[in-house]
């Protein structure tokens, strides 16, 4: 009898261990909830039962960021596949206020006021509009660590120092030919801050001429300056567009995103790209 009573005992010990483990015990056909050890699922005041930490975590919904996946199969990088279907904002700079990295300066649309000067740093002892300072530096070091040695001859000139620079190209030239290389004061890129002549010591004898575009130095900002948000802005056979020749050395500054863009369309000049007239002076 004591060991029938004993294997009774063990049985009822058993039956309660196991209930604890499931958190419940059945009596009467009642399901009645148990504490846990840890207490995490103690009733609550209203006689439910709190949900656990971990169980809470598994239960709730997942917040993916975009690109991220899942085991049903990869997620749509939303904001890639937005950037590919909004169009480029062509108005996001103004192309006549002269502190815009987008203005446009040509034989037809001149600076104004006249006398503006931008508010400038130096790069390497020379002056230019603000926004220049830090892509023209990266762009310089990059291309030092590649041997290229570029110089800067020429950055931010007033409206007086242009009429010097036209006036001796005149006397140089004549006044005809003096137009296809040389703005008139209040014409120029250069008052803006935003243009910049380079040249390279090892191809002297193409300095300011066509065949810096064949040289090392030349070939290379073709290919990459555009990374640094800069434009050649006088390209090969746009003369009638831009009013000037061939400069392989003049670049200017449009930013990044409008110099990527340009490259992707394969658009050559700032006068198409904005549907801004451009040509030769207005008065002929």
């Amino acid at each position: 009898m004591a060991r029938t009573r004993h294997r009774s005992v063990r049985r009822i010990v058993a039956a309660l261990a196991a209930a604890l483990a499931l958190g419940s015990l059945i009596v009467g056909g009642i399901t009645l909830l148990l504490p846990s050890v840890d207490g995490s699922s103690a009733p609550t005041a209203d006689g439910s039962s709190a949900r656990t930490a971990s169980t809470a975590r598994a239960t709730s919904p997942v917040t993916e960021t975009p690109g991220s996946q899942r085991d049903d199969g990869p997620q749509i990088d939303q904001e890639e596949a937005s950037a590919e279907a909004d169009e480029f904002d062509r108005t996001r700079y103004s192309t006549t206020d002269p502190t815009s990295i987008w203005v446009v300066v040509n034989k037809k649309h001149p600076i104004r006021p006249k006398d503006f000067r931008p508010e400038m740093g130096l790069v390497r002892g020379y002056q230019v509009a603000g926004p220049v300072v830090a892509p023209l530096e990266r762009l310089l070091a990059d291309s030092d660590e590649l041997g290229l040695g570029f110089k800067v001859a020429s950055a931010f000139r007033s409206y007086d120092y242009q009429a010097g620079v036209y006036a001796d190209t005149v006397a140089a030239r004549g006044q005809v030919a003096a137009d296809e290389v040389s703005a008139r004061s209040g014409h120029s890129e250069h008052q803006t801050g935003l243009a910049v002549d380079l040249v390279t010591p090892d191809s002297p004898e193409c300095d300011f001429e066509e065949c810096f575009g064949e040289t090392p130095g030349g070939r290379w900002l073709a290919e990459n300056a555009w990374r640094y948000g800069f434009l050649v802005r006088y390209q090969s056979g746009s003369t009638a567009i831009t009013g000037y020749r061939y400069e392989p050395w003049h670049l200017r500054y449009v930013g990044e995103p409008l110099a990527a863009e340009l490259r992707r369309t394969g658009v050559a000049t700032l006068e198409e790209f904005f549907g801004i007239p451009g040509g030769d002076y207005a008065e002929g």
